[in-house]
């Protein structure tokens, strides 16, 4: 993330959104946000997929210490990283669905490709 959006919210609470939202993308397949949250999200997912292809302690703590549920931490190491593992980047896809009724704000579906 080279340019980190701040989506309205302090650091803190930013971080524990992501989390979370990257925790549920890990765990679902896809999620369904903004436009915007969409593009936080995927680079984090992309980075905890890239560790678990390493496979090895030290890479499962460092998912465990971002990733909020254990069970989901487990599935991304064995099934996530082999799943991935002849595939260099690009674990993510971003498909833009239409305004939200309400604010009329980019919606976007995040999915594990």
């Amino acid at each position: 993330m080279s340019t980190q959006r701040k989506l309205g919210k302090p650091t803190d609470q930013r971080m524990a959104m992501l989390r979370a939202m990257t925790t549920a993308l890990l765990e679902e397949g896809q999620i369904t946000t903004t436009f915007t949250r969409a593009k936080e999200v995927a680079p984090l997912a992309e980075k905890m997929i890239t560790l678990a292809k390493q496979n090895d302690l030290a890479a499962y703590r460092q998912a465990l210490s971002f990733i909020t549920k254990e069970d989901v931490a487990k599935k991304l190491f064995d099934k996530l990283g082999p799943q991935y593992a002849d595939r260099n980047g690009g674990y993510t896809r971003i498909v833009k669905i239409g305004p939200r009724r309400g604010d009329a704000a980019e919606m976007a579906v995040v999915q594990l490709v």
